[in-house]
């Protein structure tokens, strides 16, 4: 699917890239929900992937709710830069290992829900015009919202339709 150029196309491809996501995941059996990646990933297991989601959907929140404020979010999260994302993501896994594949899918979804009210709050330019937002800096609300959303659950669905045969 294209990168979103639009307020409409954006919220039609989180949802569908979201949709295809959670149609992949529910056709499968609670064995293959339960199975586990090749080792040398991350993420484990299917549960991995959609808490990782969840998560950065929180971060994306935050920065959003902060940076909205006039205030300058700690990106992408407090204590590592953007070149410390593969720490910053292994402590997201350790942080939902123990949850239930169930309670991290209500959590997606609720966070989901979220992101896109988000979406439809603003207005074509405000999502796309760069430099809008003081917090965005020299990019656009959009460049963070596709990350958060549909990019991210393309990512999500490639990589559990490449471990899980």
């Amino acid at each position: 699917m294209p990168r979103p150029k639009t307020k409409k196309e954006l919220i039609e491809f989180s949802n569908a890239n979201y949709k295809r996501l959670l149609d992949y995941v529910n056709s499968f059996s609670q064995e293959k929900l339960a199975s586990e990646f090749p080792k040398g990933l991350l993420n484990r297991n299917v549960r991995d992937v959609l808490a990782h989601l969840h998560h950065w959907h929180l971060m994306m929140m935050d920065w959003y709710i902060v940076g909205m404020a006039g205030n300058k979010p700690d990106m992408p999260a407090k204590g590592y830069t953007w070149k410390m994302t593969p720490e910053l993501n292994r402590e997201i896994w350790k942080r939902y290992t123990n949850e239930t594949l169930e309670k991290v899918k209500k959590q997606l979804q609720d966070s989901f829900e979220e992101l896109q009210k988000i979406i439809n709050k603003h207005s074509e330019e405000e999502i796309f015009e760069k430099r809008k937002f003081k917090w965005t800096g020299t990019t656009s609300l959009a460049s963070y919202l596709i990350s958060a959303t549909s990019s991210h659950y393309d990512w999500a669905y490639k990589l559990i339709k490449k471990c899980i045969k």
